[in-house]
């Protein structure tokens, strides 16, 4: 009988024989394979597909580059591999990685900022732009064997997902898939998904983090351990200390009326300094972290509250390597831009270790925080979500200072996947042993909260597929109608609405059955049951008809009122958060739709209100003189005027309401009534619980009709919408009657945005042509910029040839939400003006601090960051103009001309260089 280490030796050598690829690749790793990274790589040298789901850390990316180790150890046939990713961040570190194993020559990268080497065996590139090479029938597809995606989860993002499952759709049978994900609880049926449209796919599945993570919770300046011991995080029971500890802390807020405040003579409660935060993990040896802040402001305050507090987390040794990275990194930037920028008070935080990261951030500022922070030079970096889903950035700690963040348009609670997400940053694998995540305690936070968003396992993947213009485009011109409407039929979207329909429909049969039931229970011996309920069922419908029709009038009250207000006015606002008194310092009526008039409140808000706001029509209670040049934006504006609304002495007496009295009670609801009263089963002494069964049975008879609406609705409808947005297209030209692409049609296929089919319209209707290209930069922006939130001032356009255009574009919009409306389509944002000035002034050659100027709002000028990544949007869009416009060399020559005067200073920076 052989020993243990014998058969160790002929287990490894029949591994050899059977994947001797494999062996080969492992050789160069430096460390052993986890299972799951064997198994999966044993998949993809059998020739199978792979779609690989594991915790963020746990090495995913190695599967990858197994794919790439296949592709350039195949002998006598030059074969490709594509790596793809979701942002450029991600495919320039990649390509770093792939350069620095393989070398420069055999390593190309292809995103919208860099074109290098894109001939090479092995590409690194965006998503986005494989999709466009698959349409476009590029010859660089030749010899493709491996297309790895790389956080493949992001086809669920509701923006940029429908790129994921076009490309998987496309791709050529020939084509090995390599999917990495995160964790996904549905990760069997996306693989189902793959097995139909991609053929043979294994899936490897891991839960294990290889390097542990701890939660915990910092109440006050105390920290607890979230769970005991592991078998308490699996059940999900809390620390009893923790939870003793902060129910006695805010036990004792309330005493004190520390919280919730009760006026301003309360004391409020107060979050631990983040100072204080950081010195503590540095006690604690749990630094370097990363403290994720919902907020670039937030960010930002707390690499100044550090620097106040005198924090410094580096040795002089350190200080002079990040000078010395940092002035190398920056020699690319004008210097008058730096200091702009913020240069030095940034300089000044890295030094001490510290660093905000976010999206306001200038990209080059962003690449040294993150350079710095990998090589732990950097300390402690305040972040925003965004990280999370970007660049690989661990850190040894992370710390949660809120559980809620602003989606765009509310404050919404953290979800467990974001929550895994974000806490998964913790735990450098080869360099900690173990991970730490930090929630700061608030008295909003319940600790049992915490454990169940750290203890849920469950984050379904959901596809956001859905056909636009430029698809349809590509589609129907490269493999015809029928089979555009059957490749849109086999995406993730509908395979997933059609396995939700075997459920809905099951769901409609026990409803019916139900339904039957609950009949016996309404038979009435004085009669029919049925139709003295329907009389019941008529009356309420027709009082919620006449309290809308109501609420209609006093809406339409509310705008007619506020149409009338002028500047100086002062008017309360009846609720809200803004209730009290407001000035009016401009009408906002000047426009189309209804006014928004931009007021200042006695508390020293200023922003825009509508009628919504008002519960009936906004009485003008007095008049203030507003000073000519009043500036909203200046603290001490608002407080003068905010004292001279304060000084009418109108705050003392409570608002007036007017209330409508009717003229009677309504005719047909009179009758319903007497029919109700003379119907026999009026008399019935059951006649209430009768009602209250027939009462279920109409709310389940409505539920079971919503779900045949969906099982309809889900049917077929992607090929539908697809439908819909061809029947547009042809409409105005892009495609014949009989489904073919027109020119026009053609021109679409070669624009990439999310409002292609608007662009093409201002194209085909010559309204950009003619412009200046500073102008033409300041047009094409329009259809590309959206503000993060609604701002609180109208922006203006220059007056003259830009304005004629920007008129025109929006005029093609309206006209195009009206098609859309009809088919039941809303593809179109409208046009956003808010980037006009800061690109048209850069375009113009003007310094950055004026253009960042040009671009404020009632909270301040734009960032840096956002500055550059819509101007290299603009960039982008304005060499699809270039090459659509080939008709019309003015325009295309303006285009290119516009490309050069915008890609200048800080937009001409290279990441890779």
């Amino acid at each position: 009988m052989s020993s243990p280490a014998e058969r160790f030796v002929a287990a490894r050598r029949r591994a050899e024989q059977s994947f001797p690829a494999l062996e080969d690749f492992a050789l160069d790793l430096g460390f052993d394979l986890d299972d799951f990274q064997r198994e999966a790589c044993e998949a993809l040298e059998r020739g199978s597909g792979v779609l690989v789901c594991a915790p963020t850390g746990a090495g995913k990316t190695v599967v990858g580059e197994f794919a790439v180790h296949l592709t350039l150890r195949a002998e006598g046939v030059k074969r490709k591999v594509f790596y793809t990713t979701p942002i450029k961040a991600l495919s320039n570190q990649k390509y770093h990685d792939l350069v620095q194993r393989y070398g420069p020559d055999a390593v190309g990268l292809l995103t919208g900022d860099n074109a290098i080497n894109g001939d090479a065996p092995v590409v690194v590139m965006t998503t986005e732009v494989l999709r466009n090479m698959l349409y476009a029938g590029s010859s660089t597809l030749d010899g493709l064997a491996y297309v790895v995606m790389d956080e493949v989860h992001y086809l669920a993002d509701r923006f940029r997902g429908a790129v994921w499952e076009e490309v998987i759709i496309h791709l050529p049978a020939s084509v090995t898939l390599v999917s990495l994900s995160a964790t996904v609880s549905n990760a069997e049926e996306f693989a189902d998904w793959l097995v139909t449209v991609r053929g043979e796919t294994a899936v490897v599945v891991s839960e294990h983090r290889p390097v542990p993570l701890w939660q915990h919770m910092l109440v006050g300046r105390r920290m607890f351990d979230l769970f005991h011991d592991a078998d308490a995080a699996r059940k999900h029971d809390v620390h009893p200390e923790l939870l003793r500890y902060s129910r006695e802390t805010l036990r004792r807020l309330e005493l004190t009326d520390g919280y919730p405040p009760r006026g301003r003579g309360g004391r409020r409660w107060r979050p631990p300094l983040r100072a204080d935060i950081v010195e503590r993990l540095d006690r604690e040896g749990l630094l370097p972290a990363i403290l994720f802040i919902f907020s670039r402001a937030g960010c930002d305050a707390a690499v100044q509250q550090c620097l106040h507090a005198g924090l410094r987390l580096t040795t002089p040794e350190e200080r002079a390597e990040i000078r010395r990275v940092v002035e190398t990194r920056m020699m690319a930037i004008p210097g008058e831009d730096l200091s702009v920028l913020g240069y030095w008070e940034w300089l000044d935080g890295l030094e001490r270790g510290l660093a905000a990261h976010h999206a306001g951030l200038l990209p080059a500022f962003k690449e040294v925080v993150e350079e710095l922070f990998v090589r732990g030079l950097v300390k402690a970096v305040f972040a925003t979500e965004t990280l999370a889903l970007g660049i690989n950035m661990p850190a040894r700690c992370v710390v949660l200072e809120r559980l809620v963040k602003f989606n765009g348009e509310a404050h919404v609670d953290l979800t467990p996947g974001e929550y895994t997400q974000l806490t998964g940053r913790a735990g450098r694998r080869g360099i900690d042993v173990e991970g730490h995540a930090v929630v700061v305690w608030a008295p909003e936070v319940d600790p049992r909260h915490v454990a169940g968003l750290a203890s849920t396992r469950t984050y379904p993947l959901r596809s956001s597929f859905r056909p636009s213009y430029n698809m349809a485009a590509n589609l129907v011109g490269t493999v015809g109608t029928d089979r555009a409407r059957e490749l849109l039929e086999s995406s993730f979207a509908q395979f997933q609405a059609d396995r939700s329909v075997v459920g809905l429909a099951r769901q409609v049969q026990r409803n019916v059955e139900t339904v039957e039931a609950y009949g016996n229970e309404v038979r009435c011996h004085h009669g029919d049951f049925d139709e003295y309920f329907a009389l019941r069922v008529a009356i309420a419908d027709r009082e919620r008809a006449l309290a809308r029709q109501g609420s209609s009038q006093r809406r339409a009250e509310a705008v007619r009122a506020l149409e009338r207000l002028r500047v100086g006015d002062v008017i309360r606002v009846p609720s809200g958060r803004r209730a009290g008194l407001a000035v009016v310092l401009d009408p906002g009526n000047a426009g189309f739709g209804e006014p928004k008039p931009l007021v200042l409140t006695q508390d020293r808000w200023a922003g825009r209100v509508t009628s919504a706001d008002f519960s009936g029509p906004a009485e003008v209670l007095a008049r203030v003189r507003v000073p000519k040049n009043f500036n909203p934006r200046s603290p001490a504006a608002r407080r003068d005027l905010a004292a001279e609304v304060t000084a009418t002495g109108l705050d003392r007496h409570a608002g007036r309401r007017n209330r409508s009295r009717g003229n009677g009670e309504d005719h047909e609801l009179a009758l319903l009534r007497i029919q109700l009263r003379q119907h026999p089963c009026h008399a019935c002494e059951e006649r209430e619980e009768h009602a209250r069964w027939a009462e279920r049975r109409h709310r389940l008879q409505r539920d079971t009709e919503q779900l045949r609406e969906k099982v309809a609705g889900r049917t077929g409808s992607l090929a539908r919408t697809f439908d819909n947005v061809c029947d547009l297209l042809a409409s105005r030209g892009y495609l014949t009657a009989a489904g073919e692409v027109t020119d026009a049609g053609r021109m679409l296929a070669r624009i990439w945005t999310e409002a292609d089919l608007l662009v093409a319209e201002c194209l085909r209707r010559g309204v950009w042509d003619g412009l200046a290209p500073a102008e033409l930069a300041a047009a094409v922006s329009v259809v590309l910029y959206e503000a993060r939130r609604d701002g609180d001032e109208r922006a203006s356009v220059p007056r003259g040839a830009l304005s004629d255009a920007v008129d025109a574009t929006q005029k093609l919009w309206a006209e195009l939400e009206v098609d859309e409306a009809a088919r039941g389509l809303d593809l179109t944002r409208e046009p956003d003006l808010g980037f006009v000035w800061p690109i048209l002034r850069w375009a113009r050659g003007e310094d950055l601090a004026k253009v960042l100027a040009s671009g404020h709002n009632l909270e301040g000028e734009m960032p840096a960051g956002d500055f550059v990544r819509w101007a290299r949007q603009v960039v982008d869009l304005l060499g699809q103009v270039a090459e659509a416009a080939s008709a019309t060399p003015r325009l295309r020559e303006a285009a290119r001309a516009a490309m050069g005067a915008v890609n200048r200073g800080v937009l001409a920076y290279n990441a890779v260089g």
